[in-house]
């Protein structure tokens, strides 16, 4: 039995003898050894089994069959999962291309959903970020107003903490880069022009001058690929077409001659923008809007036909014929005709494009010169369309280019007759029959002939109807729902376009919308100002009341009714950066806000005090100095006052007279000045407005908070130059006498005197401080007596300094003191001359209890003691 064995397992050995490898060793186990293993593995197996039974067995709990769906997932070949159903056959071609076209059908939705997928949640972090930088931006800005105006208590304290270095600055944004300064200031200049022919009560075409700017900023800018292109320009070209402003732009002193006599421009359209949107002149105005953005779409493609077929001339082969319809048939030849052939679907009449050829002529502004053209071969286009020379004539020469009814029908069964459904109709015939029966509006495209924005766009505005369709506020809700990425573009992607969207808005009639869309970007920042101001000049802006403002957007969208935009929030935001630097500039802007002033239900009223409040913000915020002055006016050396750049413009302020002007403008922010720590200005302009005794109270508060600074200290040394500035000029009026001045007056000396205590005079800084009576020196305990009473009564300035003018009386006798005793002269001399210091020691200490009881603080009191102890060392004098 043994040798069986062994001769077995060496039969199983040689079995995988040609498997064996050298680097790895052989394992030989005895029996026991290999039933131990197998129970291990036994043993595991139960176990796996027994957490099987248990899972099992919950799941069977709830009512779930696990076994047979272990069988079923078991069973299931994944590699059927996209084949047919029921198997092809090698020949069924039919059936293969069916397979394969549902197999393309399920690929193209499934990366369609991944695509859109993707789209949304770029969209919705793009859509974040956007919200984010809103909100920041509004933090900051609400901040810095509080800055600036001193609204917040405590920053308030903090700079008067510092001695007037103020903390203004921080209330004005980063300057902008080289490239939009250079834009800023181009259209300054219009902005500046338009408030000067503001104040002589004549028009001003701001539009036009507002393209010329725009002109003069695209050639001096170079678009980078990375840039999308600012489309602004075509949408200001549009809003003189919508406005009817004349196209002149003379020079302001010859502007009289001009445009003296025209109606004036300023809020031309505001009544009846702003008043009943049912009313026949608002729709008359929709109307006006609808042709205006018609006719510059009209004239911006006729500048593109133009351009086209010069930059083109060998194939437009133009010739020597200079007419509209002329070009017009080069510039077909040049986008329709290639390789000898015309283009799908262009049907020849009399050997030409005759219906491309009459929409182009339509499609450039030149009905009139389309409608000569089709009489000129009336033959042949009425072989083919028997009556559309009468029906195109009653459209061209149509006022409103609306057909009567009859026509309407007759072009409304033509089209559903023979184009409708016809594969070889002329695109343009088409185009043409549409336009003039307002056929299908709700089809808003026609291919080959709406193939840009602006043709899309210009197609639109011609079929719409007041009386049809919701007119130019339903064109305007369809608009809405297509977005602004739809016209605009992906920004950072080739041929994106910035502003296109906002000149959609702007030809549909939204212009509070289009400004708030350029505005949304802050690389057209600078034209939303510019459009809204253009809009608020000729009536055509809604501002929204306090109640209505968004803190986080200038456009409000109340639930019932229009939307508004504020516009003093935006040029708010817009004149922050360069108010310190350039007031005057900023004050153009603001002046701008009153253009809503006669807006209805207090609304107006609201603009013009928001624009007193930016005023006197740019007073507050403006760096001092000679520019300063020019901004709110002075007095020269003389006494004699002059205005300021503020008062001239009082009229467009929609300030009535001086009081109103001292009471709105210059005493409010001189009292912001002083809460800002601004005390020369403050003062400054308490003294324009004629508040005499308010500048003088000022100036003692200020003398009194400036007396222990330094000489040194610009602050102070402002403070007492314009003290003294001021002083002598009310001396020669006899202005504002009484305790204040007189206070003035003593704070002024004692800084004279510790001026000569600092030079080493302590001698003269005895007499001016004597020359003052604040403290008497003549040892008169009654006059004393009387002094320290009297000290209950002074000014508050005078009252808490007494440790100043306590600590100077004595640093001048002990200067006195130290003189003596050091010189040279004779005991004798310095005996006499000690006799005639001014009091003596116990009478000093005498005084220190007497003038006490005017100081009503002990801390004050135990101060003023801890500072003078050294003074002990004085020498008793008999």
């Amino acid at each position: 039995m043994s040798s069986d064995l062994s001769s077995l397992l060496r039969a199983s050995k040689a079995l995988t003898s040609h498997l064996n490898r050298p680097d790895l060793p052989s394992v030989n186990l005895s029996l026991d050894q290999i039933e131990a293993q197998s129970r291990k593995l036994v043993s595991k197996q139960l176990g796996t089994a027994t957490d099987n039974d248990r899972a099992t067995y919950l799941l069977a709990q709830a009512h779930v069959d696990a076994p047979a769906l272990s069988s079923s997932i078991a069973n299931l070949n994944t590699a059927t999962t996209f084949t047919p159903l029921q198997a092809l056959q090698d020949t069924d071609v039919a059936g293969f291309v069916r397979y394969a076209h549902e197999q393309n059908i399920i690929a193209t939705i499934e990366e369609a959903r991944k695509a859109t997928q993707e789209s949304f949640y770029k969209f919705l972090e793009e859509k974040e970020q956007d919200d984010w930088e809103q909100r920041k931006k509004r933090v900051f800005e609400q901040l810095g107003d509080r800055v600036g105006t001193g609204d917040n208590k405590a920053v308030s304290e903090m700079k008067r903490s510092m001695h007037g270095k103020s903390l203004l600055s921080v209330s004005t944004g980063p300057a902008p880069n080289l490239q939009t300064q250079n834009k800023m200031m181009a259209y300054d200049r219009v902005v500046t022009e338009l408030n000067a022919a503001r104040l002589r009560g004549i028009s001003y075409p701001v539009i036009h001058a507002l393209i010329q700017a725009s002109l003069a900023v695209s050639s001096s800018i170079q678009a980078s690929s990375s840039q999308p292109t600012i489309q602004f320009t075509p949408t200001l070209h549009i809003l003189s077409k919508i406005t009817a402003e004349p196209p002149s732009l003379p020079p302001l002193e010859h502007a009289t001659a001009h445009i003296l006599n025209a109606p004036l421009f300023e809020r031309k359209y505001a009544r009846v923008y702003l008043g009943d949107p049912e009313s026949r002149e608002a729709v008359e105005l929709r109307r006006q809007i609808a042709k205006g953005a018609r006719e510059g779409l009209e004239e911006q493609y006729w500048d593109i036909v133009e351009r086209t077929v010069h930059a083109r001339a060998m194939e437009a082969r133009l010739g020597g014929d200079p007419s509209v319809a002329n070009r017009i048939r080069a510039y077909i030849l040049v986008r329709h005709y290639r390789n000898g052939e015309w283009e799908d679907r262009i049907e020849l009449v009399a050997g030409q494009p005759l219906w491309a050829k009459l929409f182009y002529l339509v499609r450039t502004g030149h009905a009139r010169e389309a409608l000569d053209e089709a009489i000129r071969h009336q033959q042949p286009i009425e072989h083919r369309e028997a009556s559309f020379i009468s029906h195109f004539r009653a459209w061209v020469e149509s006022p409103d280019r609306r057909l009567p009814k009859p026509h309407r029908d007759q072009l409304h069964a033509v089209y559903n007759a023979h184009m409708l459904h016809s594969a070889t109709t002329d695109p343009f015939k088409l185009a043409l029959f549409k336009l003039m029966g307002k056929i299908d509006p709700s089809r808003r495209s026609v291919p080959q002939v709406t193939v840009t924005t602006e043709d899309w766009l210009w197609f639109q505005l011609s079929m719409v109807e007041e009386e049809e369709s919701g007119g130019l506020r339903g064109l305007a809700e369809v608009l809405l729902t297509y977005g602004e990425r739809h016209f605009d573009g992906t920004p950072g992607h080739k041929g994106a376009r910035r502003g296109v969207w906002a000149g959609v808005l702007l030809m549909c009639g939204q212009f509070e919308r289009a400004a708030a869309a350029l505005w949304e970007h802050p690389e057209t920042e600078v034209e939303a100002v510019h459009l809204a101001i253009a809009l608020a000049y000729h009536g055509l802006l809604r501002v929204p009341s306090r109640a209505e403002t968004n803190d986080s957007t200038p456009l409000s969208l109340p639930n019932s009714g229009p939307p508004a935009l504020s516009l003093s929030a935006l040029i708010w935001r817009y004149v922050r950066p360069f108010v310190k630097m350039d007031a005057k500039e900023a004050l153009q802007y603001v002046s701008c806000i009153c253009l809503s002033a006669d807006q209805g239900h207090g609304v107006g009223k609201e603009q013009v005090e928001t624009a007193w409040e930016w005023v006197r913000r740019i007073i507050v915020l403006a760096n001092p100095g000679a520019a300063w002055e020019e901004l709110v006016g002075g007095f020269r050396p003389d006494g004699t006052r002059f205005s300021g750049f503020i008062e001239q413009c009082a009229p467009l302020l929609k300030l009535s007279d001086m009081k109103e002007y001292n009471a709105q403008i210059l005493i409010r922010a001189a009292q912001t000045s002083e809460e800002n720590s601004r005390i020369p200005e403050a003062i400054k302009l308490y003294n324009l407005a004629g508040d005499y005794t308010t500048v003088i109270s000022c100036l003692s508060r200020a003398l009194g908070n400036s007396i222990t600074l330094p000489s040194s200290d610009d602050g102070a040394r402002s403070i007492e130059k314009t003290a003294s500035e001021i002083l002598r000029h009310y001396e020669r009026t006899n202005r504002a006498t009484g305790k204040e001045r007189d206070a003035v007056v003593r704070l002024l000396k004692v800084r004279e005197a510790m001026e000569a205590k600092d030079a080493g005079k302590p001698e003269l800084a005895l007499e001016i401080m004597e020359s003052t009576d604040l403290i008497p020196l003549d040892g008169d305990v009654s006059k004393i007596t009387r002094r320290a009473e009297e000290f209950r009564d002074l000014p508050e300035a005078l009252q808490r300094n007494l440790q100043t003018f306590l600590t100077l009386t004595m640093d001048a006798l002990a200067g006195v003191h130290q003189k003596v005793k050091n010189s040279m002269a004779a005991d004798a001399t310095k005996q006499m001359v000690c006799s005639s210091l001014p009091f003596s020691q116990h009478m000093l200490n005498d005084l220190w209890d007497l003038v006490f009881s005017g100081v009503s603080l002990v801390e004050e009191k135990v101060k003023i003691v801890n500072d003078l102890c050294w003074y002990s060392e004085i020498p008793h004098v008999s």
